[in-house]
């Protein structure tokens, strides 16, 4: 049974899920679905056509399913979708898609929204995602799972990150950013691996030390990019993560003539990679 405060102002036609929590002030538009278990603890806004999974915690004045803010957006319809067991801190905003963006806004299950952060129309959001405070997606940014993006980091349109990507706090990032990297600046650059994090999801030693190795072959060896990469392109046998780099970089090659950013986020000059916390 849900439990819904008197002073929450509930639209007809919204759907409210078994065993939801609405606290004092929040309101909820007629196209809004939240699921079973989801609390919204007050002050909430829900609003457009917006779909929050099972689990979620909300807290006070988030704003969620906003129109997008884009000078294209002529009203239509569009959607924002949030996953299961997402926590979504204080002054989250999150807009649904444009029409030319597909119309779809879509969060994975298990993020971690701190206060203020943002996610902007048309973005797509992996699973396990951890955005500190006020780190904001501009349009159509892809974000992969299990990435970390720190506080007041600010991401530009059509930016894609790879998952298991660590951004340093108050960034600015306007290339892609390959799978499993740690990236920070003014204007962010390469600094490494996402040692860490690759620790945490269990990679032994051994594979650190072959990924490493890649790694610093195709961004700090001789030559251009592109033959770098298709000298160490036979290594994707070598390890999982390195075929799921080298197809990511493919893949963003392959998107040239669409109108959309190709650029890579490189990695400083001046030798080996050796700012990502291993010791190995």
């Amino acid at each position: 049974m849900s439990t819904i405060d008197p002073t929450a102002r509930i639209e007809d036609g919204a759907v409210i899920g078994d065993d939801v929590t609405i606290g004092p002030f929040c309101t909820i538009g007629p196209h809004v679905s939240i699921g079973a278990g989801t609390t919204l603890i007050g002050h909430v806004n829900v609003t457009g056509h917006t779909t929050i999974g099972e689990g979620c915690t909300i807290h006070p004045f988030a704003s969620l399913g906003g129109a997008p803010q884009s000078t294209g957006y002529k009203g239509e319809p569009t959607t924002l979708i949030i996953g299961n067991a997402c926590t979504i801190r204080e002054n989250v905003t999150m807009n649904t898609g444009t029409v030319g963006g597909g119309g779809v806004t879509r969060v994975g299950d298990r993020g971690f929204f701190m206060a203020a952060s943002h996610v902007g129309h048309d973005c797509i959001v992996g699973n396990d995602v951890i955005f500190a405070n006020a780190a904001t997606l501009g349009g159509h940014c892809e974000i992969g799972d299990f990435t970390f993006i720190g506080g007041m980091t600010v991401l530009q349109q059509f930016t894609r990150v790879g998952p298991q990507v660590m951004i340093g706090g108050m960034s600015g990032l306007r290339t892609h950013v390959i799978p499993y990297a740690l990236a920070n600046g003014i204007y962010a650059k390469l600094a490494g691996l996402n040692i860490v994090g690759m620790r945490r999801r269990k990679f032994t030693k051994e594979r650190l030390a072959i990924v490493r190795s890649f790694f610093n072959d195709l961004f700090y060896s001789s030559g251009p990019l592109a033959e770098r990469l298709e000298r160490v392109r036979p290594r994707t046998a070598e390890d999982p993560a390195i075929a799921e780099i080298v197809a990511f970089i493919d893949e963003i090659k392959g998107r040239g003539g669409r109108g959309q950013r190709v650029a890579l986020c490189m990695a400083r000059e001046g030798g080996a990679a050796v700012n990502d916390g291993d010791d190995a």
